[in-house]
């Protein structure tokens, strides 16, 4: 699934998520992307094999590197 209009500064957030943000949903950190709804965010997370209640600090290093390398895409 293609995500157009990612704006760069969103990446850091997934890739080396600071303290605050590792109790956040990635469901939801995902809605706040440009160009991500809640239909794509689901595939998003589907293609990465992530739970749709996975918080950012529980992603694997698989999940986490799946996950920036589509949001780059």
């Amino acid at each position: 699934y293609k995500v157009t209009g990612v704006q760069t500064c969103a990446l850091p957030i997934f890739a080396k998520p600071a303290d605050w943000v590792l109790t956040a949903k990635v469901h939801d950190l995902l809605l706040c992307v440009p160009g991500v709804g809640a239909v794509k965010a689901a595939k998003l997370l589907q293609q990465c094999r992530v739970s749709g209640s996975k918080t950012v600090g529980g992603l694997s290093d698989r999940q986490r590197s799946e996950l920036v390398a589509l949001l780059r895409k």
